[in-house]
């Protein structure tokens, strides 16, 4: 018969002294309950220790922000469209605030803005991780925008250039073009010298998955981290959207590295914010926005900047859309960012359906950096581009209603008509800034006159393209932002008198 052990008394008294209390605060633990829930917002009471913007998790799983509070009741910001939120459900602190992964991993990714990924792969494995609302850099972080943003768009680095660390709104009507522009510049920086971050917010999930396969295409992917909050998720998540974008980077400048990040667009992101002030019970204000929506608009683009040698250097280069109604600039939202931001790019609708694109007004456009931002060739040779345009619109719009004009005149507006298309420019084809230069030293000194308006756009390009080889030194200095070796202009001239036929 087996033997039977029976413990001894003492022994298992002396493991039970020995052994550590139970710790029982987890069972005891305060927690909130949900007492209503509308369009996006939950009331919760119970919740004594949460500040504002902490995160708080309910039992669906359901993560939401404390927003509003008040005596013995929170306004909770949901965050998850698709997890239900009940009243009766229990609400718990999270004991921060929403943060974001960050860093270089995230290059290549598709994530929403607390990092959860959206594009079928694990979620983003970084050692980083920010807060979303983060104070902009102090003034003595900040440093001079002197080096210029190459867009390989040639309207934009010859006639309002902009450099990095600089805000320049991209504003105009809806479908004239500005999601392609801010595309084509991201696609410009492929070569990896900028690393870029695009975020969307409220637009629709087939808006997002083109601008992932565009920049796909593209080959741009890989230098790119898109932040994606569509007009299905809640407001919650979408008002989050751009501090997410911020924070990465953010992250990214912090290691010295010069960022792009592009906000698809700020009008959804302030008709989210002013649908969740209108469900809090804040006082409507112009347009029924709330009273601070110029200070969150403002909160988040001073965070983009260029970085002193102190500070780590690195930059963060803004591009904020807006869509506007009717070409209707004096609306709330756009000159609040007008004011706000250190430049414009105009969409002009009569331009996008002549087919100009882009269809960048220059006349109503404008870098507030101007010329600090370009080289010095580049300077000289679109010194006058300005003006030339503005005064050749002016002058066809008189050739067009019949009136009689002089030949210089008429010369001035066949000119016009060449620069015109000489700037009309294909999607993702950035042009390098030495072509640029040269096409713009040749069509301002007459040397495209004898090409038609029809064929000098190919005729130009394809001639530079060829003559690049014969002026290998002076592409070289050109790309580089430094003067080309003496006498130049008239060994291009040369070059184009031999390429084009005795044209020039």
């Amino acid at each position: 018969m087996a033997e039977t052990l029976v413990p001894d008394a003492g022994d298992l008294a002396r493991r039970l002294a020995a052994a550590s209390p139970p710790d029982l605060r987890a069972a005891v633990r305060r927690r909130g309950a949900v007492t209503a829930v509308a369009d996006g917002v939950a009331h919760v009471v119970g919740l004594d220790r949460v500040g504002s913007e902490d995160l708080v998790a309910f039992d669906s799983g359901a993560l939401g922000m404390a927003y509003e509070l008040e005596t013995g009741r929170t306004a909770v910001v949901l965050l998850d469209a698709d997890v239900p939120v009940r009243a009766g459900d229990g609400v718990r602190p999270v004991g921060r605030g929403p943060s974001v992964a960050a860093g270089p991993g995230l290059l290549g990714r598709v994530v929403d803005p607390l990092g959860r990924p959206l594009d079928g792969g694990p979620r983003p494995l970084t050692a980083e991780s920010l807060p979303l609302f983060r104070d902009a850099p102090t003034l003595s972080q900040r440093a001079p925008v002197t080096r210029p943003l190459l867009t390989g768009v040639m309207v934009i680095d010859a006639a309002i250039p902009i450099g990095r660390g600089q805000r320049q709104l991209i504003l105009g009507d809806r479908n004239v073009g500005k999601t392609s522009l801010a595309l084509d510049i991201i696609a410009a920086q492929r070569r990896g010298d900028v690393s870029c971050v695009y975020v969307l917010v409220g637009q629709p999930m087939s808006r997002l998955l083109g601008v992932i396969e565009s920049l796909r295409d593209a080959g741009a992917l890989a230098n790119t981290v898109i932040v994606g909050a569509d007009a299905a998720q809640a407001p919650g998540l979408q008002y989050l959207a751009p501090y997410a974008g911020a924070s990465i980077a953010e992250s990214l400048a912090a290691r010295g590295w010069d960022t792009l990040i592009v906000y698809d667009d700020l009008t959804k992101h302030a008709d989210a914010y002013r649908q969740l002030a209108l469900l809090l019970g804040r006082a409507p204000g112009r347009e029924a926005f709330p009273g601070d929506i110029f200070h969150i608009h403002a909160q988040l683009l001073e965070r983009a900047t260029a970085r002193s040698a102190a500070s780590g250097g690195g930059s963060v280069t803004a591009f904020p859309l807006i869509e506007t109604t009717d070409g209707d600039i004096s609306a709330y939202i756009p000159t609040n960012l007008i004011s706000i931001t250190d430049g414009q790019l105009y969409f002009d609708t009569v331009r996008f359906e002549r087919n100009q694109r882009p269809a960048i007004d220059i006349g109503r456009s404008v870098s507030r950096v101007g010329g600090a931002a370009q080289s010095a060739p580049m300077r000289t040779a679109a010194r006058t581009l300005r003006i030339a345009m503005s005064r050749f619109e002016t002058l066809e719009a008189l050739t067009q209603v019949g009136l009689d004009v002089d030949p210089a005149t008429r010369a001035a507006v066949e000119r016009g008509v060449l620069l015109r298309e000489l700037l009309r420019q294909p999607r993702f084809t950035p042009r390098p800034v030495a072509r640029q230069i040269l096409a713009l030293t040749a069509a301002t000194a007459g040397w495209f006159d004898g090409l038609g308006a029809g064929s000098v756009s190919d005729a130009a390009w394809s001639a530079l393209a060829g003559l690049a080889p014969d002026l290998s030194d002076v592409v070289e200095a050109l790309d580089a932002g430094t003067e080309p070796p003496a006498g130049w202009p008239d060994r291009l001239h040369d070059l184009l008198v031999r390429h084009l036929g005795g044209t020039p």
